[in-house]
């Protein structure tokens, strides 16, 4: 079932071109509740940074966190 979810956001990534992500898609994406990405924001655990004031991801750098934490 999460493996679904993430090809779905993926898809919908690719289909929309969209390279950066903000705070509600990162948490939806991860699916985890948006103060758990602020958390760990505050304790640099997620790469991330801010533009104008709002905290920007990188879908690529959020897919290699990922399969680092898995290590």
């Amino acid at each position: 079932m999460l493996l679904i979810h993430f090809i779905r956001v993926t898809i919908f990534c690719l289909m929309t071109e969209k390279e950066l992500m903000t705070i509600e898609e990162i948490a939806d994406y991860l699916r985890v509740k948006k103060r758990t990405v602020y958390e760990w924001l505050k304790k640099g655990k997620i790469p991330a940074f801010k533009t104008v004031g709002q905290w920007r991801f990188k879908k690529a750098q959020i897919d290699r966190w990922l399969e680092s934490q898995q290590a």
